[in-house]
């Protein structure tokens, strides 16, 4: 018997949602659209979802339990991910649209709705996404994607936190030029981080051993860090 073909997904959403009949029918009719989706019933299990996946956009009811539909929209909005909020609710008043809007919804559909109205809301914020995406970055043979905070060596995936990401994207960004210390504490950390601290070299310790051998981050005595893009990745030298 011959197998069906298996769907390309487009697009990766979190619906949060508590009501489960309510979110399988969406996540079904969405993996028909090649849209695949998450659900979460709660805030805590958003917020878990969110901390360790990359979603496209969120879907997010602002009723449920836990951590409100609204905290979870203010803490999407303060990471900085820049990712679409398409908001769910029960209410039509405009001035619950209004604060919707104000914490940081893109979108707002009123329950209930036709799903084909949603996958078309859903496919025009991925649009205006893709326009805003931040670019990739490639250099040493590293490419570096902030908007799905991905990066990868000589084509082979490696997995960061989130400081040592942050230090190498401020590295790649330099293009191969110097980074001081100083620099890399104010623009990776949060201003109330020592600047006595040690954090910076032993970050950059633990990132060079993440990305591998041959090192490519280099350290300039006095001065700081850059990304070595000398020559070409079979002819570099530890």
């Amino acid at each position: 018997m011959r197998r069906p073909p298996s769907i390309v997904v487009t697009m990766r959403v979190l619906i949060v949602e508590d009501e489960p009949y309510l979110a399988d029918a969406i996540r079904d009719g969405l993996r028909l659209e090649a849209i695949a989706a998450d659900i979460a019933g709660d805030g805590d299990t958003a917020l878990e979802l969110l901390g360790v996946n990359v979603y496209d956009i969120a879907v997010l009811d602002r009723d449920i339990p836990g951590p409100s539909g609204d905290e979870v929209a203010e803490r999407i909005v303060a990471s900085g991910s820049g990712m679409p909020i398409l908001m769910l609710t029960a209410a039509d008043r405009l001035d619950d649209k209004e604060s919707g809007f104000e914490l940081g919804a893109d979108d707002y559909l009123t329950k209930p709705f036709e799903l084909r109205e949603l996958v078309l809301r859903l496919r025009a914020l991925d649009r205006r996404r893709a326009h805003s995406r931040p670019p990739v970055r490639e250099i040493a043979g590293l490419r570096v994607d902030p908007f799905r905070r991905e990066v990868y060596r000589d084509g082979r995936y490696v997995a960061l936190t989130r400081k040592q990401f942050a230090v190498l994207e401020v590295l790649v960004a330099a293009e191969g030029g110097v980074v001081s210390a100083e620099e890399l504490l104010e623009r990776a950390w949060d201003e109330n981080a020592d600047p006595f601290t040690n954090a910076v070299r032993i970050t950059v310790s633990a990132l060079r051993k993440r990305l591998g051998e041959p090192w490519v981050i280099a350290t300039v005595p006095g001065v700081g860090y850059r990304i070595d893009a000398g020559p070409p990745a079979e002819d570099r030298r530890g």
